[in-house]
């Protein structure tokens, strides 16, 4: 299959598109800067993520399009600037994306855009699928906003398939664990934050270390996304999580005991909402999130046990 993958030079982007390549595709990454896409026969293709240009050309007779274009959401401190150029980063690419489905000859059939388990909000005791209601809060408005755009293309025939991701956890240099100069191997996404201070002795949960982490390794996420675009029947929201949910006590605990740390006593809710400000919803907001349309759709994960995933990922970034 020819597939897009806008937003395919980051830590997620990367592991799908390896996948891609390594099961036969052709891929096709949309860039700002061509140099980054370094994986070997990847096309890159160079765009601005919100205007239409000769970009779009590669879209005519695509199988597939994957768009996981967005700023990095725990980047920095959220001002009311930041938070609306986080906002417009996804929905004027995602814009962008469904025009030049529209417009090509032959469209693409199906498209899979991110979004994220930020959508449900801080829901503490709930357990939560794909058809609970929108949460309160900047993440929750943004997710909205965001996989409205997107649902534009089914006006033309478009399958949509929204990819509700979860807190990734995986090395920097893909599932396969390969290295390259560009992207040397080691922990990535949020377990590259949590590992820092445990390796110097003062890791400790986050918050009341109650709240729900629904994780999901890179590996899966690969995975799950190829099987999204090779699966007809799934469509709308599609929770990108495990189906075993952690707390951020547990999750804490399993990290100091495969780094053969200790794990202190939880740090409080109310200094990281001074050193984070609003960003500080990102670690201390609770979702038990079930995959439960990949679970009926009989996706077998390879990683369900946080300890195992833990593991996979720290041994190959020792």
């Amino acid at each position: 299959m020819k597939i897009i993958l806008a937003g395919g030079t980051g830590f997620v982007g990367r592991a799908i598109g390896e996948n891609l390549l390594s099961s036969g595709h052709e891929v096709f990454v949309l860039t700002r800067k061509v140099s980054t896409a370094s994986i070997k026969k990847i096309k890159s293709v160079a765009w601005d993520a919100k205007t239409q240009g000769n970009w779009a050309a590669c879209f005519d007779g695509a199988d597939a399009v994957v768009n996981l274009t967005g700023e990095n959401i725990a980047g920095a401190r959220w001002s009311e600037d930041r938070k609306k150029r986080l906002l417009s980063s996804r929905v004027d690419a995602t814009r962008a994306v469904v025009n030049a489905m529209q417009n090509a000859r032959n469209r693409p059939p199906v498209l899979i855009n991110a979004s994220a388990v930020g959508f449900y909000g801080d829901v503490p005791d709930a357990v939560l699928t794909e058809t609970s209601a929108r949460g309160d809060g900047f993440l929750a408005e943004t997710c909205e906003e965001w996989e409205a755009e997107a649902h534009k293309a089914e006006l033309f025939g478009t399958r949509v398939v929204l990819a509700r991701l979860g807190p990734v956890l995986g090395e920097k240099g893909g599932p396969s664990g390969k290295q390259d100069k560009a992207c040397p191997s080691s922990p990535g996404g949020m377990l590259s934050r949590m590992i820092f201070p445990f390796r110097f002795f003062i890791g400790a949960p986050l918050g009341t270390g109650r709240q729900w982490i629904p994780w999901i390794h890179l590996e899966d996420v690969a995975g799950i996304f190829l099987f999204m675009i090779e699966r007809g029947d799934l469509e709308g929201a599609v929770n990108i999580t495990s189906p075993e949910p952690v707390t951020m006590k547990t999750f804490c605990g399993a990290l100091a005991k495969i780094l053969r740390r200790p794990c202190g006593v939880p740090i409080p809710g109310f200094l990281l909402k001074m050193m984070l400000g609003e960003m500080s919803a990102v670690v201390l907001s609770s979702q038990k999130v079930l995959p439960e349309k990949l679970i009926s759709a009989g996706y077998r994960f390879r990683y369900r046990d946080i300890s195992e995933a833990l593991g996979s990922i720290l041994k190959k970034s020792a």
